[in-house]
């Protein structure tokens, strides 16, 4: 095999999950969009459908992934109907579509003659990325009642959840809307906290961890739980000789070196062109050079610490796991 592997421990996601749980007291909507920030959308969800109460994903193709795959529970689509050609994926695979705009439930109401369709009513508290404005969640959920949309939900976003003053203005003007919606829809979930909100604290109905799930905290929560990284990652050497004058990679060599060997993995499978985290000289495109013996075809564990890494790359988290697994072949335990 030549593909960089991603093993992921499936235990130490449910694992990850129970913790959050039992930090929030409240039932998980799991997020798993981006092919669960490239750990597997499909086996994640199954091996958590016990210990979560609905799912959420990027958009209805992902979903509808999820559904072929087995997946029984509540699935909540992030990404507005943007045509109606979504909105019928969303009623056929029996996905809860967001209502983030009346454009958006427009979309919504060209295919309701397939049977109920779910929604969750996305409110803009002031992350100013989705959602209708919050003086106007009572209209959405009077314009959904009479299309014949069962509204399930209400949710909104933290755009900053590790600040308390900004936290506290979001949950008040959600608190008016999630009121609004559930005057129309009483048994309405509200939902506003991702991993950051779920450490805060919000006192809402359920809550939407994403990037805690796989063993990462969001920027300002440092070590609030324990969390286990779910991904290893392993690279095959696919060569391995005495050195020969000149360059190592796309460099000039620092020195004279007595052996070097290639990993079989570079910029090609996501890992940073400028901040290599491993090997000498500029990576390559698929293939990163280290010094020492190595054996032809043997596998090495990567020293990787995603934390640090994204780091020095500028980034976070979330973006290195998503690029590094799109191309790795993942093997689950």
């Amino acid at each position: 095999m030549q593909n960089v592997v991603a093993v992921i421990s499936l235990a130490a996601v449910c694992r990850n999950a129970e913790l959050l749980a039992r930090a929030s007291k409240k039932p998980l909507i799991a997020v798993v969009k981006d092919d669960a920030y490239g750990h597997g959308a499909e086996k994640i969800a199954l091996a958590l459908e016990s210990r979560a109460g609905a799912f959420a994903v990027s958009t209805a193709e992902e979903g509808a992934a999820l559904r072929v795959a087995g997946v029984q529970k509540e699935i909540l689509v992030f990404t507005p109907p943007l045509d109606g050609e979504d909105a019928a994926r969303i009623a056929a695979y029996n996905l809860t579509a967001s209502v983030s705009s009346f454009s958006a439930l427009n979309c919504l109401k060209s295919a309701t003659w397939g049977g109920k369709i779910r929604a969750h009513i996305a409110v803009n508290t002031g992350m100013n990325r989705y959602g209708v404005r919050p003086e106007h969640a009572g209209r959405a959920a009077r314009e959904a009642a009479r299309a014949g949309i069962m509204v399930t939900g209400v949710y909104s976003h933290l755009y900053l959840p590790q600040d308390g003053a900004a936290k506290d203005r979001q949950k008040s003007l959600f608190s008016r809307a999630a009121e609004d919606v559930r005057a129309v829809f009483p048994a309405a979930v509200r939902h506003l906290s991702a991993t950051g909100g779920l450490l805060a604290g919000d006192g809402f109905d359920m809550v939407r961890p994403g990037i805690a799930l796989y063993g990462y905290l969001p920027a300002g929560f440092g070590r609030a739980l324990p969390l286990r990284p779910a991904m290893r990652l392993y690279a095959c050497v696919s060569h391995a000789a005495k050195f020969t004058e000149g360059g190592a990679g796309y460099a000039k060599a620092a020195k004279r070196y007595s052996f070097l060997h290639t990993l079989r993995l570079g910029y090609g499978d996501g890992f940073s062109r400028t901040r290599t985290p491993f090997g000498i000289g500029a990576l390559c495109m698929d293939a990163c050079v280290e010094e020492g013996r190595a054996r032809f075809g043997g596998w090495k564990k990567l020293p990787l610490d995603i934390s640090n890494y994204a780091a020095r790359c500028g980034t976070s988290e979330y973006e290195i796991l998503v690029n590094i697994a799109r191309k790795a072949v993942k093997i689950y335990v």
